[in-house]
């Protein structure tokens, strides 16, 4: 005789669905992914891009795959896996990932690579309500009591920049981020760069005393001369840390400006899974990594390359300007990952957007978010109020050097 294995509500307690579990034991949960869906929703500056898993069960899996200025060509490369994915099991998750990654040959890139964590998203999604826990229940479980936040604020004068961050703080945050490298009238002076910069983080810190954590961004920016000299110059304002002070494709500018600082650097946002941070970590060129859990590879190969870092006493702060399903699938990492250290959320985005996603909001208090404890990811997304903000082409800035030629923006 068969034994059987099922889980009950009244035994998952609260936090339970009606799980799936009515299976013969090793005969997994009897889902296949019967289909899948993108929605591509404009907020204004850029397009977030969603998908939705569907099973032969009725429970549907939500993931986040946003490229900024590419989300069609997103909407159409996470489309690309439906002709694999149909009639697999979606709590087969590394098989699959595994599959995706490797199967067709071609890796890498931030297309590629996001398409894959949008779907491993949303299957980690439908897994977690299949059997009613949430996501990082399924990976170790929690790790710490609530997770430290941060948000951004910044200001085109030392005033201005002041002023923001206090409204930061009085709204509980014990840490803020801003990039504070932009020019003026898109087009780059190193030089105003950095005055500019020093000036308005002065002001920062002098309003806010020396108990909270002021975080910079220089989006990769910066040449490496002029980002020593930024670096240099910040130092006594102790940030937290310089986030992309380089570009990624070349560690050895990082470890040239590690050299010429005692201001910590963080990277990490447009490398993707564990291969493309094993060599960063193992040369300590930083004190945080960033991967982004939308673009890296998604939730489990996030954990992957925060074991690497841990192995290497290498911080975690994983990136995060997307949606709110970007956000609570980083805090699920974050809830059952030791060396993740403080999450990055975006915050006051246009009022409507509340609406378009239900079944979990955020709780924050204090500046510190509590676990998610909704089964799965914790949302979905409103199929309705994203069909009212369809697509719309957005481009990034387009910056200059004084002579003419292109910068990074």
């Amino acid at each position: 005789m068969k034994r059987r294995a099922f889980l009950s509500a009244a035994a998952l307690g609260p936090l339970a669905t009606t799980p799936v579990f009515s299976q013969d034991r090793g005969a997994g949960l009897h889902l296949k992914i019967t289909g899948l869906k993108t929605f591509v929703v404009n907020v204004g500056s850029v397009n977030w891009v969603f998908v939705k898993i569907h099973t032969n069960q009725g429970l549907t899996g939500l993931g986040e795959g946003s490229v900024t200025s590419k989300e069609a060509t997103m909407a159409e490369a996470i489309r690309e896996h439906e002709r694999f994915l149909v009639g697999k099991d979606p709590t087969e998750i590394e098989r699959l990932w595994q599959a995706m990654f490797r199967y067709p040959r071609w890796r890498g890139g931030p297309v590629l690579n996001s398409a894959i964590s949008a779907v491993e998203i949303a299957l980690w999604d439908i897994l977690g309500k299949a059997v009613g826990l949430p996501i990082y229940r399924l990976l170790g479980g929690a790790c710490r009591d609530r997770i430290r936040m941060y948000v951004h604020a910044g200001g085109q004068t030392p005033e201005e920049a002041a002023r923001n961050a206090l409204a930061v703080r009085e709204r509980g945050y014990t840490a803020l981020k801003w990039a504070p490298f932009e020019p003026l009238q898109n087009t780059i002076s190193a030089r105003d760069q950095v005055r500019r910069a020093v000036a308005r983080m002065e002001a920062q810190r002098k309003a806010l005393g020396n108990d909270f954590d002021i975080l910079i961004d220089a989006h990769g920016r910066l040449t490496p001369v002029v980002a020593a000299e930024a670096c240099q110059a910040l130092e006594p304002l102790r940030p937290f840390f310089v986030e992309e002070p380089t570009q990624p494709e070349d560690l050895d500018t990082l470890a040239w400006l590690g050299a010429r600082t005692r201001v910590p650097l963080a990277t990490g946002e447009r490398l993707f899974t564990k291969y493309g941070f094993a060599d960063l970590c193992a040369r300590h060129l930083v004190s945080y990594v960033q991967p982004d859990v939308v673009h890296a590879g998604g939730i489990l190969e996030c954990k992957k390359i925060a074991a690497i870092a841990e192995a290497h006493s290498i911080e975690v702060t994983l990136h995060n300007p997307q949606s709110e399903v970007s956000t609570l699938a980083s805090l699920h990492v974050d809830a059952c990952t030791p060396n993740c250290v403080i999450q990055e959320m975006v915050e006051n985005r246009a009022p409507w957007i509340k609406d378009l996603f239900f079944g979990g909001a955020l709780r924050i208090k204090n500046g510190y978010a509590e676990l998610p404890d909704r089964p799965g990811l914790g949302v979905d997304l409103d199929e309705k109020v994203a069909a009212q903000h369809p697509y719309k082409p957005v481009n990034r800035q387009n910056w200059t050097w004084e002579d003419g030629a292109v910068a990074d923006s």
